[in-house]
């Protein structure tokens, strides 16, 4: 298994999961070792010490620890169900969407997701102000199937992890919510045996421990 790059995963970040889908997608195989966040083993810091997830260390000891990277790291050597955008408009739509994710949306995910640690504003504060993206997604998905188009593409992949994560905040909430594209959207990843196979629950790696093909 030493020939494999490894991939320092966790099961539930969304980051990961997008990483995994990736990678999986791709059908390159990688030695998985599932951590935990609370004791993050020292080969993962030695090898990223920012200390988050996921992080791919390649056979050559190169180091990739940003999900993006990654996932592009993996597409561009084999995309076999043609996630990357081809033509220039949907690349930086895709980059568009997956920037006020990442450094927007997110932010108040998180708020919202731990209002307690957040006392300034309440917790339907957080929600409106996700919902600023949630509205875009809808709007994308009033006349398509998916963000960009009627075909699956990479900034679907990038984006469901999250909102999967937003809508098990409250879930009553989104179900009775305005989201009703969004919601047929969710729940089609949800039932993708893809995602499915990625969730799989895998044991925490230790370092006495042989790695997973993944």
């Amino acid at each position: 298994m030493n020939h494999l790059p490894i991939l320092y995963s966790f099961r539930r970040c969304p980051y990961a999961i997008r990483t995994r889908l990736a990678v999986k997608s791709s059908g390159i195989h990688v030695a998985l070792r599932e951590v935990v966040l609370a004791n993050k083993p020292k080969e993962m810091l030695a090898c990223s010490p920012k200390g988050t997830v996921p992080v791919l260390q390649l056979v050559d000891g190169t180091v990739i620890d940003e999900s993006r990277d990654i996932i592009m790291w993996a597409l561009e050597q084999s995309d076999p169900q043609s996630w990357l955008p081809n033509h220039v408009h949907d690349e930086k739509e895709t980059l568009r969407l997956i920037d006020c994710n990442d450094y927007e949306f997110k932010l108040y995910l998180d708020k919202y997701k731990y209002a307690d640690r957040f006392p300034e504003q309440s917790i339907e504060y957080y929600r409106q102000q996700a919902e600023v993206f949630l509205r875009q997604l809808e709007d994308k998905l009033h006349n398509n199937l998916y963000l960009l188009g009627n075909d699956i593409s990479l900034a679907d992949i990038a984006i469901f992890p999250f909102i999967r994560q937003f809508a098990h905040v409250d879930k009553n909430w989104f179900d009775q919510s305005e989201y009703k594209k969004l919601q047929k959207w969710l729940a089609y990843f949800l039932a993708l045996p893809l995602f499915n196979d990625v969730m799989k629950k895998y044991p925490r790696w230790t370092d006495d421990q042989a790695v997973l093909a993944f």
